[in-house]
């Protein structure tokens, strides 16, 4: 089954509570008109599916039934989430209003990780004080490119630093 990756992050943005049923749907047509479902029924039932509640359901079964426990760690699918959103973000789709609330749900669902503190930080203080907006833009274009280069977790982290969050404040 290939594109599982691209399934289980949209999955995870629906999970957070963002409109993406119908980027799930879009999935499985795709793998229906690429031939590519292996007669997997629900990768069949996923494409006719319109109700939240079922999307998840099926995304589900089919995600567990090829990925296991080999299941994608939820802060590599946020950072790959950052990645689109600096991407909107940059076209004028997003704005640090709807960034902060974004990212004020991601934050404690993966546990406060380290890297996220200074880009939620700057975030919130950039909507209101405009010396913030500079330390924001550095900080979103800092993470987002990692996570755009990772392929991992692990290999985020091994190129994360946490002095370079630090540095991207107000001086």
């Amino acid at each position: 089954m290939e594109q599982l990756t691209e399934l289980e992050i949209v999955v995870f943005q629906l999970r957070m509570g963002l409109d993406q049923a119908d980027r799930c749907v879009d999935w499985a047509v795709e793998r229906l008109r690429l031939d590519q479902e292996g007669d997997d029924l629900e990768v069949v039932l996923l494409a006719s599916a319109r109700d939240r509640d079922e999307v998840l359901a099926l995304a589900d079964v089919i995600i567990e039934r090829y990925r296991g426990a080999q299941r994608l760690d939820e802060q590599f699918m946020a950072g790959k989430y950052i990645v689109e959103l600096r991407a909107a973000y940059l076209a004028g789709r997003e704005s640090a209003s709807s960034l902060d609330a974004i990212f004020t749900r991601l934050y404690p669902v993966l546990a406060y990780p380290d890297w996220l503190v200074m880009l939620s930080r700057n975030c919130e203080y950039a909507i209101n004080v405009p010396d913030f907006e500079q330390p924001f833009e550095d900080e979103f274009h800092y993470i987002a490119s990692l996570w755009a280069q990772a392929e991992s977790l692990a290999a985020f982290e091994r190129e994360y630093r946490r002095q370079i969050s630090n540095g991207h404040d107000i001086r």
